[in-house]
């Protein structure tokens, strides 16, 4: 036995007798679970992809709710949606290309829309479009093909089925709040979610959302979270299980979400919760919106999103960077443009942040530290002077410029160590690897 499957043996076993110390039921992690946290956390970038009829309406993924749409109306949209460019082959190899690990897809968003062919509802793509083609099947083929993780979005919300009890949002979109069923929305999820888990090979995560939809009611809404989750791990047990609920983890989790924020951050007001010790996430878009809006046009810079990426591996956490493909099945050129650009970035630095952790400096304005081992990566996004001083408390080896090799000057101080430059560092991120003493 390996020692990495040993630990991961030991950690299981520490964890069950904590639950019995404590005479309670909890959730312990198989070994093969273990496993894959750890793979996810080695993992750094993967890509969102939000992509349903919604696309049509090219008012992002909110319109049906944000515009009161009647959801009969809406669903019209199906019979016309017709992605003929749509490529998995193609996306997959982009996303590979750019250094990616997993792929986040969205199988069912809040307006109810089912992108694989479910034998749940009628309201699928398979069922219900002309296209007919079971999009999270080809995608799903394809990513096994290129060895790269499929994890699926699953919204626990629903603006059309009369069954969900509405939230705050879905309130004008036509629903019958005299047919709101409970147990039967639950059972229709827990089917759902047994075909994604037992149709589709390898299932590396499932993205839940829609939990703050009820975040506000008087008396706490009971979502049955732990019988869901036992499901799904019951089903796949290295399947982790992610909830963007902007809450602290709870029991059956195995990840951590946080949403436009990297880790520790509340910038966009959804990230407030205390950082957990389970694998990070933080997912961002490279424009505004999650589903395309055709004229959501600000796309952050290369520059911005390589920074980000970095931000959140010195975090500890990987970076799910979204896209929203177009009605014709494309992914709009400018973030391809972006996405080749990552590739780039990565296929030269990757190793600076794949499998590594958080650095013993933490992210700053300048930029933030990864490291590996004895290896601490320094980050330099934005710093005009030629000495650059880092708090650490260990002791340098060797410094050098990390493409170059160009070995730079060190200096310990009274309160960390201090690096010296020939020239002000500059770039999109200038990199420094420092080899640390045991």
């Amino acid at each position: 036995m390996s020692k990495k499957k040993s630990l991961l043996t030991l950690v299981s076993a520490l964890l069950s007798l904590s639950c019995l110390a404590q005479q309670q039921v909890c959730y312990v992690p198989t070994a093969e679970n273990l496993k894959a946290r750890q793979e996810f956390a080695d993992s750094k970038l993967g890509v969102f992809i939000h992509w349903g009829i919604y696309s049509m309406f090219a008012q992002g993924e909110w319109y049906m709710t944000n515009a009161n749409v009647d959801n009969k109306e809406y669903a019209k949209a199906a019979s016309a949606f017709y992605p003929i460019g749509f490529n998995a082959k193609e996306w997959v190899s982009a996303i590979k290309a750019a250094g990616a690990k997993y792929i986040c897809f969205t199988s069912r968003h809040h307006d109810g829309f089912s992108m694989w062919n479910t034998e749940q509802s009628d309201y699928n793509i398979v069922d219900a479009t002309p296209f007919g083609r079971d999009v999270i099947k080809e995608l799903s083929d394809e990513c096994h093909r290129q060895g790269i993780k499929l994890h699926l979005y699953y919204s626990h919300i629903d603006w059309t089925r009369d069954d969900y009890p509405a939230g705050w949002t879905g309130r004008g979109t036509g629903k019958d709040p005299n047919n709101e069923n409970w147990p039967s929305y639950y059972a229709f999820m827990n089917r759902q979610l047994t075909e994604l888990l037992t149709r589709y090979g390898e299932i590396g995560a499932i993205w839940f959302d829609g939990w703050w939809d009820h975040g506000n009611d008087s008396v706490p809404f009971d979502w049955q979270l732990e019988e869901q989750y036992e499901l799904i791990h019951h089903l796949q047990p290295a399947c982790l299980v992610g909830n963007n609920h902007h809450q602290t983890p709870i029991e059956g989790e195995d990840i951590q979400i946080f949403e436009r924020d990297l880790p520790g951050e509340n910038k966009a007001g959804m990230s407030g919760q205390a950082v957990s010790r389970l694998p990070l996430e933080t997912c961002q878009t490279m424009n505004g919106m999650w589903g395309y809006k055709i004229i959501d046009q600000n796309y952050k810079s290369t520059d911005t999103l390589i920074r980000y990426l970095v931000s959140a591996s010195g975090k500890g956490a990987n970076l799910l960077l979204n896209v929203g493909p177009q009605p014709n099945g494309k992914i709009p050129s400018a973030a391809l443009d972006r996405l080749q650009a990552i590739g780039e970035w990565t296929s030269r630095y990757g190793e600076t942040i794949y499998g590594t952790v958080a650095g013993d400096v933490p992210v700053q304005e300048w930029g933030g530290t990864t490291r590996k081992g004895n290896r601490l990566f320094v980050h330099i996004f934005d710093h005009k002077e030629k000495e650059l001083h880092l708090p650490l408390q260990g002791k340098v080896k060797k410094a050098f410029v990390y493409d170059t090799k160009q070995m730079l000057k060190t200096k310990r101080t009274e309160e960390g160590v201090s690096i010296f430059f020939e020239e002000i560092p500059s770039g999109t991120d200038y990199v420094v690897e420092l080899e640390m003493r045991d």
